[in-house]
């Protein structure tokens, strides 16, 4: 009986040794993985870093100024054109300046893809380059529309000395729109109240969920009416005595580049690398677009674009020249 309580109480020592054992190794195995992923994380971080700091410096930028002689700078003008979007006024001014600070620039050329946007960031750019030209009078802005150079696209374009497009682009658009909806009949189906209060007559005519009244929308036509006559003023300014005006020419309507040639619009049919070339005189394209990182976009794009994109699906849109 003692041999055999002790030969038992043997086996479970050894059996508490080996449960010990299996929970050290356990842990140091946990530990380990905790360290091999802590590392990884780590290096994940660093490249991310690396890459985000690459790209939103200038040596981040393909065809850097600074690797080459006398160039024509290549300015894009892409999407919508808003504050906060990659086709924003502070985006293409910063581009402007540095463009035309740059010693090796022989000219500049903004490449537009866009179908507009808000007239005020629109009029921002507009004014500036024609302080910058005036600042530097031997270098002179090209626009070049690709596939469409609408609206404030346009109105962007109109203060180039010259612009080209191709054949088949979509170009003018001048004209402006303010888009909403009205829910008082589904509100009046559905049963619901809406229940506003403001300080201020006319503080809610923009709401959807209220009947429209006829001196209000009088007062928000003038309001288009006087934005469509800056814009008009401003192209009639950029152009000049090119323009062969029509009763359709500021009406809101788009020509093909071929039509808007003879119209005046544009003074050319020609690619970025053809004004370069035989424009400009130098053909080396050096690309002074202000990129966002990674880290600006992911931020603009929860945050800001988010409030915008809910206004606008509430109707809450101002004037807009696309």
């Amino acid at each position: 009986m003692v041999a055999s309580a002790g030969s038992k109480g043997a086996n479970e020592d050894a059996k508490a040794w080996k449960l010990l054992e299996k929970t050290l190794t356990a842990s140091l195995q946990e530990q380990r993985r905790s360290r091999r992923w802590g590392i990884f994380f780590k290096l994940l971080t660093f490249t991310y870093l690396f890459v985000a700091l690459l790209l939103i410096s200038p040596l981040g930028r393909l065809g850097s100024a600074a690797a080459v002689g006398p160039h024509t700078a290549v300015i894009e003008v892409r999407g919508v054109i808003a504050d906060q979007e990659e086709a924003s006024a502070d985006n293409l001014v910063g581009a402007l300046r540095e463009a035309f600070e740059d010693e090796n620039t022989k000219g500049i050329v903004l490449r537009i893809n866009s179908p507009g946007g808000s007239p005020v960031q629109s009029g921002y750019v507009y004014d500036e380059i024609k302080r910058l030209r005036a600042l530097h009078p031997d270098v002179k802005v090209y626009a070049v529309i690709t596939d469409i150079g609408a609206s404030g696209a346009y109105y962007i374009a109109s203060a180039a000395d010259e612009i080209y497009a191709d054949k088949a682009s979509l170009v003018g658009s001048i004209g402006v729109t303010a888009a909403g909806f009205g829910f008082v009949g589904t509100m009046d189906k559905l049963g619901v109240e809406r229940r506003t209060y403001t300080a201020g007559e006319h503080k809610a005519f923009l709401d959807p969920f209220q009947p429209e009244k006829p001196d209000e929308r009088a007062f928000w036509q003038q309001v288009l009416n006087t934005t469509h006559e800056q814009f008009i003023r401003s192209v009639r300014e950029g152009r000049g005595d090119r323009l062969k005006e029509t009763p359709d020419m500021f009406s809101g309507l788009v020509w093909s580049g071929e039509q808007a040639l003879e119209l005046g619009l544009i003074d050319g049919l020609a690619s970025t690398s053809a004004v370069a070339r035989d424009v400009i005189g130098a053909d080396e394209l050096v690309d002074f677009t202000r990129q966002e990182s990674p880290l600006q976009r992911f931020t603009r794009q929860l945050g800001a674009s988010a409030g915008a994109e809910l206004a606008t699906r509430l109707g809450l849109e101002g004037p807009s020249l696309r």
